[in-house]
């Protein structure tokens, strides 16, 4: 990896704990439309919602996840679904989230836990996700030897916003947005080097989804797999280990992106 001179970071799960972020911001504006919209929402909604456990929101923003890795790899796979960005899929999938879990009407507004600019506000806690704590001091240290980017499937604005919610320190901003598509089709990556005027071999993709690094390193890449919690399965880091496609290993004993810093050569 010597000749790496940049870094591209997958960010929802990597750079950010989106699970505790987005689980807390549904159970607390859960408890604020209870206390201030009661006598809107209707009774069999307002029974549904207050029996909602801290752990039955937790797996609601789980599922709202997995419909997000769903909706990318469909469009990655297939040019010629329409093109929707990813605050356009969270809006829609909350909605019908909403629906399918008796909190949400039909007809917008009317009875459901939350209104129609409600549910978009909170469509929106994606661009407020809170850094992992090793996320800032780990972009730092690693800003003195590397050019840093996004490479997410999140639109700009969305990232933009994230950046600088959680203070976090990325040179550039790339998004698959810019190449009309999702990770893992190998255009983003291509792409992305294209952009930074590098060669792939130059370009490293740190992730904690063990896919995104296989799909980079097909594309010439250099990989850093940085554990999160939950966000990767046992048997996948297996057969990761088998393949033998991740470069450098971060344990989610170690320190994250301060360990990764350390593990290329920087002082921290």
């Amino acid at each position: 990896m010597e000749n790496a001179r940049a870094l591209l970071f997958d960010v929802f799960g990597t750079c950010v704990d989106w699970r505790t972020t987005v689980t807390n911001a549904l159970i607390q504006q859960c408890r604020v439309a209870l206390m201030r919209r009661s006598a809107i929402i209707t009774n069999d909604v307002r029974v549904k919602a207050s029996a909602m456990s801290d752990e039955d929101w937790g797996a609601f923003a789980q599922e709202w996840r997995n419909s997000y890795y769903k909706f990318t790899r469909s469009l990655a796979a297939d040019a010629s679904l329409s093109w929707k960005t990813v605050d356009d899929h969270h809006l829609e999938s909350l909605q019908e989230l909403l629906f399918n879990h008796g909190l949400g009407r039909e007809d917008g507004d009317f009875g459901g836990l939350w209104n129609h600019l409600e549910v978009k506000e909170m469509s929106l806690i994606w661009h407020k996700l809170d850094p992992w704590p090793d996320t800032v001091a780990g972009l730092e240290a690693l800003n003195t030897k590397y050019e840093t980017c996004t490479l997410s499937n999140g639109n700009i604005a969305l990232l933009t916003d994230m950046k600088e919610h959680g203070g976090m320190p990325f040179k550039h901003i790339y998004s698959s947005e810019l190449f009309n598509s999702y990770k893992p089709n190998p255009a983003i990556y291509l792409g992305a080097a294209k952009r930074l005027g590098l060669e792939p071999s130059q370009c490293v993709m740190v992730a904690a989804h063990l896919g995104d690094l296989e799909a980079a390193k097909n594309c010439g890449y250099h990989t850093v797999y940085v554990e999160r919690s939950q966000e990767e399965q046992n048997e996948n880091e297996e057969e990761a280990r088998r393949k033998g496609f991740v470069d450098i290993w971060v344990g989610i004993d170690e320190k994250g992106f301060v360990s990764a810093a350390k593990k290329l050569g920087i002082s921290v």
